[in-house]
């Protein structure tokens, strides 16, 4: 039978039509090397690379001289399929973690990991969601809609409020629960309570996690419980976990991106100094901007001192507060964009030429940061592991701002390693201060 519009027998074509799985109308589908076609066309095996680079692989060369428009639609949407098709079929799915999964945040935060931006489109996943036993109903519907969401790549979802259950052989853990801060809590309190929850959740990652998992804590206060679950898993190195400022990087970003009328894209190696909040020093001292297609120090493309010393600064240091005021709840939607982008870069490294902002451990610093604190550094990913940018000079401005970050992380450190008071564990979702 010959292809339809076509003269002479269009080889490529006919063999890959009526495959399983493949959609109605669809003219193609990558079979990995090694594999038989299930239906006609021979019995040899399909190279891909070599559909891709434009020419069908024996025996499905299409025998005309020039391909039949048949042929060529088919290399095009095998090269689009092969990979929800074909490699996320054959790769090991990865198990993620996200605790407060019933919450606002891991709303807008699980759709996106689910599919494929985080990790990549060709990595399947199993996502376990972990909350409070009241909250159990709530993230039965969750689970519902990501299953209606039809995504190739969730392999599967499971939600517990059972910690041997949600942290076992974990590859990734997010950590969005904490205790959020009540009217009338102070500070301190806020910390004590969390101590709890956090060296639960440490021992937990300690005993039934893979030693090689990457934690990323989110929930508040993020430093300090990062370290506390850093201190309670001391069979997993402390490199493996991180916090998160880079909602605050994001910020910072998008404030030099507006003020000068570019896009964000177009900001890189901005700084967060120190604590996610309002001691936080946003630096953008050693920042580029493009502009006009230059790269410019960001100083000397603003030309304003005054405000990147004052207004910006504040601006990024009570975003958080300003959202709250405004919306009546804490930031969600930009909060899950930043745990994308953290995540993404631990997973697939940083762009050569960029650095980004995360919390990590102080150890071996260069910037005299005191060590054993969980501080917001510039840092380089290659390979899943991070390093500092080293080197940067600093003035006396920013030397100020560093030590007095520092200086509430080490006070909040001695309240949360002094913790002595009761209070009710209770796993509820990220309020950023």
């Amino acid at each position: 039978m010959e292809a339809r519009g076509a003269g002479p027998r269009c080889h490529y074509a006919n063999s890959v039509r009526g495959q399983a799985g493949v959609p109605r109308g669809t003219l193609g589908v990558v079979v990995p090397t090694g594999k038989k076609l299930p239906r006609g066309g021979g019995s040899g095996d399909y190279n891909p690379q070599a559909a891709v680079r434009g020419g069908c692989a024996p025996p499905l060369r299409c025998t005309l001289a020039q391909r039949c428009r048949r042929c060529s639609r088919a290399l095009e949407v095998t090269s689009r399929l092969s990979d929800s098709a074909v490699v996320s079929a054959m790769a090991e799915p990865i198990r993620v973690l996200v605790t407060g999964a019933a919450g606002q945040i891991a709303y807008s935060l699980l759709y996106s990991i689910a599919k494929g931006d985080v990790f990549g489109k060709e990595q399947p996943l199993v996502l376990v969601l972990l909350d409070i036993t009241p909250m159990m109903t709530v993230l039965e519907g969750v689970v519902m809609e990501l299953q209606d969401c039809a995504l190739p790549l969730l392999r599967e979802v499971i939600s517990t409020d059972k910690e041997e259950v949600a942290f076992k052989d974990l590859d990734i853990a997010i950590l969005v629960g904490s205790m959020p801060r009540r009217e009338g809590m102070e500070r301190k309190d806020l910390l004590k309570a969390n101590v709890k929850i956090f060296k639960s959740q440490g021992a937990a990652l300690d005993k039934y996690a893979k030693k090689t998992v990457k934690v990323v804590v989110v929930g508040n206060p993020a430093n300090t419980n990062c370290l506390i679950a850093s201190k309670s898993a001391p069979s997993i190195p402390k490199e493996n976990f991180s916090c998160l400022t880079r909602l605050d990087h994001n910020r910072a970003k998008s404030q030099i991106a507006l003020k000068l009328g570019v896009t964000a894209n177009d900001v890189k190696n901005v700084i967060i100094w120190g604590n996610h909040s309002s001691t936080q020093y946003p630096d953008v001292n050693h920042a580029k901007v493009n502009v006009k297609g230059k790269e410019v120090g960001v100083y000397e493309a603003i030309k304003d001192d005054s405000w990147l010393k004052g207004d910006f600064i504040l601006t990024v240091q009570q975003r958080g507060a300003a959202v709250i005021k405004a919306r009546k709840l804490s930031s969600a939607m930009s909060a899950a964009k930043a745990i994308c982008d953290h995540v993404r870069d631990i997973w697939f490294g940083t762009p050569a030429g960029e650095f980004v902002s995360m919390g990590v451990i102080s150890d071996g610093n260069s910037y005299g940061v005191p060590e054993d604190l969980l501080y917001s550094f510039p840092v380089v990913i290659k390979d899943k592991t991070w390093k500092f940018v080293e080197g940067l000079p600093i003035n006396d401005f920013s030397r100020e701002k560093m030590d007095l970050t520092a200086k509430e992380l080490t006070e909040e450190k001695e309240t949360a390693v002094e913790n002595k008071i009761k209070m009710p564990i209770v796993l509820l979702e990220l309020v950023l201060q």
